[in-house]
């Protein structure tokens, strides 16, 4: 019992600070900085604004290939061809790049998993003609949590991962409290016998 909790801290821990380093990417050398969030399709989303000697501002872009600065027009014309030419349904996923249908895929998915749990549990109820959580339910509550929580912190919306990572642990709790019971249950048949 105690280190089925030990486990579960620490992968709250983890998902927290996974998502915290998402959420605070590349950093710059520069000392004056200010930091905007832009979707541009090969960049890191935090775009940092610097002031240079001479008083004028650059834009510096991270990517894995490095970094990158911008003149504040060659950054006003980067952001402009990439949204204008952007397809409508990716303004609808709010993706910059075809790798993110992966990820929006990946999300709906959890999301339809974890909303089936909702119509197993009720037919299952229906067809006992009283309220029955089935052990699947808690199968699908897990699987779909954990879809999400990874589609969260590809979003970097730690709102999400948290309340996702509460969730992940009352569906595994429930797993462990019905598949111990079973197993008691099978030992003491063994023993009488």
């Amino acid at each position: 019992m105690r280190r089925f909790w030990l486990i579960a801290i620490g992968t709250v821990g983890l998902a927290v600070a996974s998502s915290l380093m998402l959420g605070t990417a590349a950093s710059s050398s520069q000392a004056a900085r200010a930091s905007v969030k832009v979707k541009l399709a090969n960049a890191d989303e935090r775009v940092h604004v610097i002031q240079v000697e001479d008083g004028t501002h650059r834009f510096v872009l991270h990517s894995s290939e490095g970094s990158v600065e911008l003149t504040p027009e060659q950054f006003a014309a980067r952001v402009y061809a990439e949204q204008a030419n952007r397809p409508f349904w990716m303004l609808v996923l709010n993706i910059t790049s075809y790798a993110g249908v992966v990820w929006v895929v990946l999300g709906f998915a959890g999301q339809a998993l974890f909303t089936g749990r909702m119509v197993v549990q009720w037919l299952t109820s229906e067809k006992h003609r009283r309220s029955v959580v089935p052990t699947v339910f808690w199968w699908m509550s897990l699987g779909g949590s954990t879809m999400l929580m990874v589609y969260f912190v590809w979003r970097k919306d730690i709102v999400a991962v948290l309340g996702q990572s509460t969730g992940w642990f009352i569906y595994l709790r429930n797993l462990y409290l019905i598949y111990s019971r079973r197993s008691g249950s099978e030992e003491s048949e063994a023993s009488d016998a």
